[in-house]
């Protein structure tokens, strides 16, 4: 091969390499792209502590919202994201709730199971109630039992907060009293989680409920208390052994780009999931990534 030959040869080779070189630079430098996920306040709680690890993992950007939602903007404003999901423009939902079928096919959704989380049965921590037998817990938001001292407490009223979000869905407080017609009808109600708290916080005489990936500030004074001698916990799910609990889900709509999809399934199975869903004692849905 000639000398001239090689040297252009040389010449072409380099020229590719600054090419190919400049491509991938551009690539690299070329911003993430942003999802926005929208629903209510559990689910937000675990894919917020996540979102670094989803972000590095999937080169993406998260934009989520959801943290404190109030009554009426948590699941409703999660299926109402999803089904705003297009091309350039990616978004999804979250939800406490699981959905009826022809609620998912009115709305095309697609379900991805997340985990079930226990429902903390909540009271002031001046109560000197540790434990309440599962029918009695359901006789007091129904009303029927009003005094603490009927629980083993002290002879003081009984006050119920709750807030009764998604009426129209199986789950949730329903797994305490199927409909809200059997509520207490002299309850407290009230439209954030973060209003329950406080309330059982102000009233020695409360008690609520709230999801176990609820982050209690010092200033609250509330305790959850066990249930027949059950405490909320994954493992007492799995077993069935703890009757209250709430069903966590992302949903979708439409056709998914690959990171999108690949992040839900790091949020199903991923390890930094299973870390945080072990310290909320939270009972994923989905098995681990072999």
């Amino acid at each position: 091969m000639s000398n001239v030959r090689l040297y252009w040869l040389s010449r072409f080779a380099g020229a590719c390499f600054v090419i190919l070189s400049a491509i991938a630079g551009a690539a690299e430098k070329a911003p993430a792209p942003t999802v926005t996920g929208a629903g209510e306040h559990f689910t937000w709680v675990l894919l917020d502590e996540i979102r670094p690890q989803l972000e590095r993992d999937q080169r993406l950007k998260l934009s989520l919202l959801g943290k404190d939602s109030m009554l009426g903007h948590g699941c409703n404003v999660g299926i109402k994201k999803a089904r705003e999901n297009r091309a350039g423009n990616e978004t999804f939902g979250f939800i406490c709730c699981p959905l009826a079928k022809e609620e998912v096919e009115a709305n095309g959704l697609t379900v991805h199971p997340i985990a079930l989380e226990p429902l903390l049965i909540i009271v002031n921590k001046s109560n000197p109630v540790q434990d309440i037998p599962i029918e009695k817990v359901r006789a007091i938001f129904r009303g029927e039992i009003r005094n603490w001292k009927e629980v083993g407490g002290e002879d003081r009223p009984i006050v119920v907060v709750l807030r009764p979000h998604c009426p129209q869905r199986p789950g949730h407080w329903k797994t305490i009293v199927p409909t809200l017609e059997q509520f207490r009808k002299d309850r407290i109600e009230v439209k954030a989680e973060v209003e329950v708290v406080q309330g059982v916080s102000d009233f020695a005489e409360g008690i609520g409920n709230i999801g176990s990936t609820w982050k209690f500030e010092p200033s609250q004074h509330v305790k959850a208390v066990t249930v027949s001698g059950v405490a909320p916990t994954a493992e007492n799910l799995r077993s069935k052994r703890y009757p209250f609990y709430q069903e966590q889900s992302i949903v979708t709509h439409g056709e998914l780009s690959a990171p999108l999809a690949n992040m839900i399934r790091e949020v199903q199975t991923g390890q930094d999931f299973r870390a945080v869903a072990k310290k909320y004692e939270l009972l994923p849905l989905t098995p681990t990534t072999p």
